[in-house]
């Protein structure tokens, strides 16, 4: 029998915003989902005006739309992981909140996206209490840079890994996800570091070398979508992480490969496959 055809390939849905010139949001999730071998589904919960330059806009999508959109999907598909990035306004997050609490799927990645690449946020003030409340001891795994962290916290800009390991350690205790993944992307270096934080305080760090490139718009929609991918098809959480910084790390040295946009142009999610074509 074809060894292929024994393999369940895992159905992830990502709930985000569009980014309508593909970096980031949905669209990227999409795309690094479907090349890490997951079937993707993707929910809309807040639609962008925005390029490589900038945001020009947001306009959030209805929340009993979004439910909607959910009971469509859950009540349907079997979803064996869910990915959760941009999420607008308290409305929308209380809705997502009480659909994983219906359909319990086994592992939700939670992205907290609040501002973007370029310094526009995304993240309205009054929805960040709803995240820290509802979503995050909902989470597997989350997964904020050193800004997203350090609001998350309500702290001043971390500089250290020193730092980064007590903020990982202090949201596990305080917002109770299971894991915790603070990416260091913003720290100065030659080398970018992850530190992983779980269960039993466990602690490990992920690194790569830093690539000297400006397009790197998405990489954390990127990453964490990864993560939601490989989460079905590896034996735990820290292994999923190491594949996904790989992966990414490759989507980032590749990303010059592309020619998308004249600001911080898109990672390159499918730099594995396209070189085989």
């Amino acid at each position: 029998m074809d060894v292929r055809a024994q393999k369940r390939i895992p159905n992830v849905l990502t709930i985000a915003g569009i980014d309508p010139s593909g970096g980031a949001g949905l669209l990227a999730d999409v795309k690094a989902m479907s090349a890490l071998g997951a079937y993707a589904a993707g929910v809309p919960a807040a639609l962008t005006a925005q390029n490589t330059r900038g945001v020009a806009g947001v306009m959030p999508i209805p929340a009993a739309f979004v439910e909607a959109e959910l009971e469509a999907v859950f009540s349907d598909l079997r979803i064996d992981a869910v990915k959760i990035g941009m999420l607008n306004d308290a409305a929308v997050i209380e809705t997502v909140a009480s659909q994983l609490e219906k359909y319990a799927p086994r592992w939700v990645v939670v992205d907290p996206v609040m501002v973007a690449k370029s310094g526009d946020r995304l993240l309205r003030e009054d929805a960040l209490e709803a995240l820290k409340r509802r979503l995050m001891p909902l989470a597997t795994l989350v997964t904020p840079n050193l800004p997203e962290a350090a609001e998350l916290l309500a702290k001043g800009e971390m500089t250290s890994r020193d730092e980064m390991s007590a903020a990982a350690r202090e949201i596990r205790t305080h917002l109770h996800p299971e894991w915790v993944l603070v990416k260091g992307g913003h720290l100065s270096g030659d080398d970018s570091a992850d530190c992983l934080c779980g269960p039993e305080d466990f602690t490990e760090w992920f690194s790569a070398a830093r690539t000297h490139t400006k397009n790197t718009h998405g990489t954390g929609c990127t990453l964490s979508s990864a993560i939601a991918a490989l989460l079905p098809q590896t034996e735990s959480v820290p292994l999923a992480v190491k594949k996904a910084k790989e992966y990414l790390s490759g989507a980032i040295q590749h990303a010059d490969e592309l020619s998308v946009g004249s600001g911080h142009g898109p990672t390159h999610h499918f730099w594995q496959l396209w070189q085989q074509m």
